[in-house]
């Protein structure tokens, strides 16, 4: 580097001077070089190790850097939001309470469970490359995605998580992970058996294991009643015996990972979104069918001359049309073939798939008995029949799912003078002129006034009109067979 300066006094002074001005400015541009690639060093190395990034440098990154613009005008802080995120430091326990439907624990590290204590050891092996939770404390979890509800979870057996170094005796070693949840709650419903187990079960397994690794089903509240019933389903999540919690008395060791709890989506939803692999609602129907399809129930029958109709009907005190032999004439007038459908907790799901996966509509009053639906053929017809007060449940309960699955959902809502109400109040009382003052987020004028005290009378001239309606959409559904 060449400084000019002006010459004064002697040759010798200003040769010094020369010298001097030249080594301190040599000195500063070595210093400041220093100190810039220092810093940018130090920068990098956090950004790299999100963990051990100071705030002091995440303000730095953020006010001048970000600011920076691409080539294109975009703001480099959007660019950067749509990088994926960095992984956190995985420690041996990873539980998630955030949700206000679940809580879920990840257990990374091999796993003792005893059954006798329902407590899961996790193995805390201080030369494990996985790192220990930063306070070793004791975790409990009820796997039951009903959070929300104290009553529910109150009878949902509450496990125990415990790391430790110490050695737990083995008695069965197996080789693939385990999934623990609980079939207590609500189970026995049909339409909690799948809202709040076989849904949630799926949606789990495909965010946790979404490699298609089928993982060893370990239950509490497992009732030889629910393994009979849902033998073929359970089967399509896995392929091993289940472990039931309650009573055995064997210890069991699980490799990494171990998964706790069941993740739900809403009711009787998945949001392929938040899943891996995007799944869908179909393709949980699709496992369905993998389960009950035997591939005689339509395939190979010869096809029918008219739609087949299969009519839920309802018995008790809720819910029922009162009108039914009427509306079956009716059904058969449009043009339909109809069958009859009275499911109880002993029917078969096989023959019950059988019979609606060879239908072409379902009709029912909302309820349980709905669920069924998910045996329908894409392109099949849904017409929910929908009570008084109730129209928000029978969207979410089986609307959604209806059009998720790809039928053609059709809903009747009944006017006032059809609904049952109409004689114990009146037409002009609150309870049918405005049901939502009444309910006010209120659970139990649902249930009590909505659900359990109302009957319909369908008003048949009305009906027609929907009845014909499906017909066409069935004819055309048969047309494409």
């Amino acid at each position: 580097m060449m400084i000019k300066m002006k010459k004064r006094g002697s040759n010798g002074t200003s040769t010094t001077t020369t010298l001097m001005i030249g080594m301190t400015v040599s000195v500063l541009f070595f210093l400041i070089h220093r100190l810039s690639t220092g810093l940018l060093f130090n920068i990098n190395d956090s950004i790299s190790s999100p963990s051990s990034l100071t705030e002091k440098y995440q303000g730095f990154v953020k006010s001048e850097l970000i600011k920076e613009k691409t080539h294109d005008g975009h703001d480099l802080m959007n660019i950067i939001g749509k990088q994926p995120k960095p992984k956190t430091n995985q420690f041996i326990i990873n539980c998630d309470t955030s949700h206000d439907r679940y809580d879920l624990c990840i257990l990374n590290s091999t796993t003792t469970l005893d059954p006798t204590n329902s407590t899961f050891y996790v193995d805390d092996d201080p030369s494990s490359s996985i790192t220990s939770p930063p306070s070793k404390k004791i975790h409990k979890i009820r796997p039951y995605p009903r959070k929300w509800e104290n009553f529910t979870m109150a009878r949902i057996k509450e496990l125990t998580i415990v790391p430790t170094s110490t050695k737990i005796d083995c008695h069965i070693q197996h080789q693939a992970p385990a999934l623990v949840f609980s079939a207590g709650g609500y189970t026995g419903n049909l339409f909690h058996d799948f809202n709040d187990g076989f849904i949630p079960l799926f949606v789990t397994m495909r965010s946790t294991f979404p490699n298609g690794v089928a993982p060893i089903l370990v239950v509490s509240l497992c009732r030889e009643w629910w393994l009979q019933k849902y033998a073929e389903l359970l089967r399509q999540f896995s392929p091993y015996p289940i472990i039931n919690l309650d009573n055995d008395s064997k210890t069991h060791c699980f490799p990494s990972t171990t998964t706790i709890g069941l993740i739900s989506h809403g009711y009787m939803t998945i949001n392929p979104t938040l899943l891996p692999n995007s799944d869908s609602f179909l393709n949980f129907r699709k496992l369905v069918g993998s389960a009950y399809d035997t591939k005689t129930s339509h395939y190979n029958q010869p096809a029918p001359s008219r739609p087949r109709l299969v009519l839920t009907s309802r018995t008790g005190r809720s819910r029922v049309i009162l009108n039914q032999a009427e509306v079956i004439l009716l059904a058969k007038e449009v043009g339909f073939e109809v069958s009859i459908f009275e499911p109880n907790e002993h029917t078969s799901l096989k023959e019950a798939y059988k019979l609606i996966n060879s239908s072409h509509v379902m009709v029912g009053v909302h309820g349980a008995a709905l669920t069924h639906s998910l045996f329908l053929r894409p392109k099949s017809i849904l017409i929910q029949v929908v009570p008084v007060g109730i129209d928000w449940l029978a969207e979410t309960c089986f609307g959604k799912s209806a059009k998720d699955m790809g039928l053609e959902y059709m809903e009747y809502r009944i006017n006032v003078n059809e609904s049952s109400l109409v004689d114990k109040y009146g037409k002009d009382h609150l309870v049918l002129k405005d049901p939502k003052a009444v309910m006010k987020d209120n659970w139990s004028n649902t249930k009590d006034i909505y659900l359990n005290d109302q009957n319909v009378r369908v008003d048949l001239i009305r009906f027609r009109r929907y009845l014909t309606s499906a017909y066409k959409k069935a004819k055309n559904f048969m047309d494409e067979l």
